[in-house]
């Protein structure tokens, strides 16, 4: 039986985003920690998932304290779950991300969130060089059907030292190369969920494939690591 996000989880958010201050999450706190065993329990269920097909080296499962210093909004909670899953580094580059949120706010993400300046670069000139891999991956239809197309931050013209002009500047400009997918509370609750992520991030293998080949190698396709 496939292990699942369980309503209590996403009442109890809702719960905590309308009383996200410390006495009530103090009160509640038990049910927050059952929560919270039962959540690991489903990420740690679809690392060993992932690692059937991948090679995952480590789940991150974020805390549900906010850093508040610096920000304006000083709730002082998180109203979500999230966790992260990095692919063994250096030879596979990439990442996953899985995050449970209730009022349809669920979904998950994949790709290169913030490259360095080296990785942006390199990336880059890949596409500034030829772009006709990456393009043939972004357009395969199975791919396009779980994924979509790149979000993320780009630059508004070109980026310096390169021609705003170059037939690949819709992906040269881009800073961050990132897919997500998107789930309602039902899909999120639903006994296929887990399936459903695992299958959507194996479908995301030909991309990282194809860039984890260029963040390892230079430009004449000689390793670099």
């Amino acid at each position: 039986m496939n292990p699942t996000i369980q309503k209590e989880t996403f009442d109890f958010l809702k719960a905590l985003e309308k009383n996200n201050e410390r006495d009530w999450f103090n009160e509640h706190k038990p049910d927050f920690k059952r929560i919270e065993k039962d959540v690991k329990i489903f990420y740690n269920s679809i690392l060993k998932s992932l690692n059937e097909h991948d090679d995952v080296d480590k789940l991150k499962l974020f805390r549900i304290y906010r850093d508040v210093r610096f920000s304006k909004n000083k709730a002082p909670y998180k109203t979500h779950f999230g966790g992260s899953f990095n692919r063994t580094k250096p030879k596979l580059r990439g990442g996953y991300y899985l995050h449970i949120q209730p009022n349809n706010e669920s979904f998950i993400a994949t790709g290169f969130w913030e490259p360095s300046s080296a990785d942006l670069l390199r990336i880059r000139k890949e596409f500034e060089m030829d772009a006709t891999e990456i393009r043939n991956i972004l357009k395969d239809e199975k791919f396009k059907k779980i994924w979509g197309g790149f979000v993320g931050d780009e630059v508004k013209t070109a980026p310096k030292g390169f021609s705003k002009d170059h037939e690949s500047i819709d992906l040269i400009k881009k800073k961050q190369f990132i897919f997500v997918k998107k789930y309602t509370d039902a899909e999120v609750l639903d006994s296929n969920f887990i399936c459903d992520v695992n299958t959507s991030f194996k479908a995301i293998r030909p991309y990282f494939n194809y860039m984890s080949e260029v963040l390892t190698t230079d430009l004449n396709g000689v390793s670099i690591i």
